[in-house]
């Protein structure tokens, strides 16, 4: 009886964790949004939006692992300092980006689907949002390093990933200049209204 129930146990255990690894992913992707929509609902207008929603996603988004993704194989040849300089530039461009989105007044109506664990530490939250009278499936991707905090490292919206997108530009830029051509290719985009 013993040995059966510690077989059990070997069995369910990966199945259990993997359920309360996803579980927590949820959980946190749902605190995070309705963070969002908070800022979203107290801000009057785009700039102060901007302003608030930015530790938010600061705190939320893993934009060391994001920005890794979206340079590509180039990120290796960057240095430790044009690292620390493309985190940053990076984050801003996406806060902006995802900010500028957001219509004050006019908040989406957010339906939280499956989850699935790809892997360990990665969990994948499909959801479908309406916002504007246009409907989105909008997929989050989520990771949690040996078993800390979760983060959002990618946002898929109809089936295309922000990182893959930007990976695209991003590999092309650095094929032309380096490093160089990929930190100035992004202050470039920051300095536009």
């Amino acid at each position: 009886m013993k040995a059966a129930l510690t077989a059990l146990l070997i069995v369910l255990g990966p199945i259990i964790a993997s359920a309360d690894s996803t579980a927590q992913a949820e959980t946190f992707l749902r605190e995070s949004v309705n963070r969002v929509l908070a800022v979203a609902k107290s801000s009057a207008n785009s700039e102060v939006l901007n302003s608030k929603v930015t530790p938010v996603l600061l705190d939320i988004i893993g934009f060391d692992a994001m920005t890794r993704r979206a340079v590509g194989p180039g990120w290796r040849q960057f240095t430790d300092s044009q690292r620390a300089a493309a985190i940053p530039l990076f984050s801003r461009l996406i806060i902006r980006s995802y900010s500028s989105r957001f219509t004050p007044g006019e908040y989406p109506e957010i339906d939280f689907r499956s989850a699935s664990e790809p892997e360990p530490g990665r969990v994948e939250i499909a959801t479908t949002t309406i916002y504007k009278g246009s409907r989105y499936e909008v997929v989050y991707r989520l990771e949690s390093k040996d078993g800390g905090p979760w983060s959002i490292t990618d946002i898929v919206i109809e089936g295309v990933s922000m990182v893959a997108n930007y990976r695209t530009q991003f590999d092309a830029q650095f094929r032309a200049g380096g490093a160089t051509a990929v930190i100035s290719s992004i202050e470039k985009s920051l300095a536009k209204p």
